[in-house]
């Protein structure tokens, strides 16, 4: 295994939620669990750090990042442009799949799964993305995600369920979308991000 499917597969683990902010990474056990030598798992974790997903510390490890409020902040900075921009002039926008999602979703919610309607937001905004028909995009995302991974973890722990409250917003983002109206939709999305990104920025330290 390369040094960038290492990445890909530890990126994949913390946008799953199996990583939690602040856990040291076991550099003998990560290695065994994925088969390979702790040098090419050295050159993944410098992968991950360019990404933001680890922290290297000299003489302490390996640490899953912990998202400060400027870290939350630029995420979302950079969330409401590309995923608005996604919706307006994505060539391959399936809205039927990302109605399919929200159903999902709302399901989740009324049976009281935090977990399953976290995976479905998740995969509602993925799917926003592949609208744009970029594989370069996708990749960038899925850095993305696994970052936001890392925030909403630590926003559970005070803010339990938060996830629930974003279904009625993509439920509306689907329905400008039957009308095809993808200004109105990619308004409502950009809109709802940066409140969102502020509202969480709140609620952690710098």
């Amino acid at each position: 295994m390369r040094a960038q499917s290492v990445a890909a597969v530890l990126r994949h683990a913390v946008s799953a939620g199996e990583y939690s902010p602040g856990e040291k990474l076991n550099e003998v056990a990560v290695a065994d669990k994925l088969g390979i030598s702790r040098n090419t798992l050295r050159e993944g974790f410098a992968a991950l750090a360019a990404d933001g997903i680890v922290d290297r510390i000299p003489n302490r490890g390996v640490f899953i990042a912990s998202p400060g409020s400027e870290d939350i902040r630029n995420l979302y900075r950079a969330r409401a442009v590309v995923e608005p921009g996604a919706l307006l002039w994505g060539d391959a926008l399936d809205v039927d799949a990302l109605d399919r999602i929200v159903t999902d979703a709302e399901v989740s919610v009324s049976e009281s799964s935090s977990a399953e309607t976290a995976l479905a937001n998740q995969f509602f905004h993925r799917t926003v993305v592949e609208s744009a028909g970029s594989t370069l995009l996708n990749e960038e995302m899925d850095r993305l995600l696994a970052r936001m991974r890392l925030v909403f973890l630590t926003i559970e722990r005070n803010r339990p369920g938060f996830h629930d409250e974003f279904v009625p917003v993509n439920r509306q983002v689907v329905t400008l979308l039957r009308t095809g109206d993808r200004a109105g939709a990619a308004s409502t999305l950009r809109a709802s991000l940066a409140e969102t990104g502020e509202s969480l920025a709140s609620m952690v330290s710098p």
